[in-house]
């Protein structure tokens, strides 16, 4: 899976709390995406976590003092500063966000941020009231008046056996920020691309539903593959086992009308709207008020209304429209019929039966068709990897320049 993190200079600092260790699980993370990335140890920090595992798995030497013989930084001690894409803190401890709010810069970390000019991202770690001091928050104010990028602190047990706000963040989350920030001035910027995942449910009674085996996860890979773009991405969804990605505004529905009505708001100032969404095309014509009772009766009928077809009901001259067809037969005679009777620019074409392709895997392999008559078959690949594919062939359509 290529993402915008390919390539790319992460500089990784890691402060003196408790939750270094989940630093070492980003570093493994980032280095899985192709990232290059180099882990600047603090003297608190030390004493959680060792320099050795940071090395075993970035494959870079740890820097953890700007007078090391052997460290670069001895010779030019702006040299990660340069080259470094986006510097993230995680964990950040009130000392370390203190040090960075005056300036100083008395050992490696502080020096680098003070020289660098890449987007800085704070994932803070410490004890809830340690964060809500008011000295604390000035800090927090302050850099963030500088462009600083704050992500976090989460709320649950701390380590003081506490509950309150000062977790760090995890570390898909932390991701997704540094993804957010490297690609926010790409191809897509300026742009709003609404984008519908899930499967719909329709309420039967207060504990039924009639709903599909659809997971959500086509629609949030596009979501991120947008944002990443630098696109203002809005992802509307049922309810999934997927967490919300970060910097993609999210909607909340459950019923076909519930994601009707939303789409049809977010796509009145939208550029693009992808419907990866698996909508039920029948829901009960009445739902019952109580949990309806088995009863003696081996037979139960219920009535049946079609619902509002969401994408061909959207009529903007300037919006690009990406429709789905997920079929289990006849692919692409059907992908083409919908392409024709909804008026979309694209279809994406995907066979629900195919191994390492259907609605929970993390990868599919699809056709994307258009309405010039052109057809693109994907190997098997990422779904996100998919939806990089489908935005790129959203871009040349739209009808406003992007600036």
């Amino acid at each position: 899976m290529s993402t915008v993190l390919d390539g790319k200079h992460i500089t990784l600092g890691v402060t003196g709390s408790i939750a270094c260790y989940k630093a070492i699980d980003l570093a493994s993370k980032l280095t899985q995406a192709n990232a290059n990335v180099d882990v600047i140890l603090t003297k608190g920090a030390s004493k959680f976590v060792t320099t050795l595992a940071f090395a075993a798995i970035t494959h870079r030497p740890v820097v953890t003092d700007v007078f090391d013989p052997q460290s670069e930084l001895s010779i030019d001690h702006v040299a990660l500063a340069e080259r470094s894409d986006s510097i993230v803190i995680a964990p950040a401890t009130a000392h370390t966000i203190a040090k960075m709010a005056h300036g100083l810069a008395d050992d490696a970390l502080t020096t680098t941020l003070l020289a660098t000019q890449a987007p800085v991202i704070v994932a803070p770690a410490m004890d809830a009231h340690m964060f809500d001091n008011p000295a604390t928050q000035a800090n927090v104010r302050l850099l963030e008046e500088r462009g600083v990028t704050f992500i976090g602190p989460a709320s649950g047990r701390l380590a003081s056996g506490l509950i309150g706000k000062g977790r760090l963040v995890e570390t898909p989350e932390i991701i997704g920020c540094i993804s957010a920030a490297l690609g926010r001035h790409g191809d897509l910027a300026g742009k709003k691309i609404v984008v519908s995942a899930g499967g719909t449910e329709e309420a039967i009674d207060p504990v039924r539903v009639i709903t599909n085996h659809s997971s959500g996860k086509m629609g949030y890979a596009i979501a991120e593959a947008a944002r990443d773009r630098g696109a203002s991405a809005v992802l509307v969804s049922t309810p999934t086992a997927l967490p919300a990605p970060y910097g993609v505004r999210m909607v909340n529905v459950r019923s076909a009308l519930d994601m009707r009505d939303a789409i049809n708001h977010e796509c009145r100032d939208a550029d693009a709207v992808v419907m990866a969404a698996a909508v039920a095309d029948w829901r009960p014509v009445s739902t019952a008020d109580q949990k309806i009772k088995k009863g003696a009766s081996n037979e139960w009928a219920i009535e049946l209304t079609k619902t509002p077809d969401i994408i061909a009901g959207l009529a903007a001259d300037s919006l690009v429209k990406v429709g789905f067809a997920a079929e289990s037969q006849d692919l692409i005679a059907n992908a083409q019929t919908k392409l024709v009777s909804k008026g979309l620019d694209l279809i994406v074409a995907n066979d629900i039966t195919a191994e390492d392709a259907g609605f929970a895997a993390d990868t599919n392999r699809v056709t994307i068709l258009d309405r010039e008559g052109g057809a693109d078959d994907l190997p098997l690949m990422s779904k996100y990897d998919v939806g990089v594919n489908i935005l790129d062939r959203v871009r040349p359509l739209f009808r406003r320049d992007i600036s």
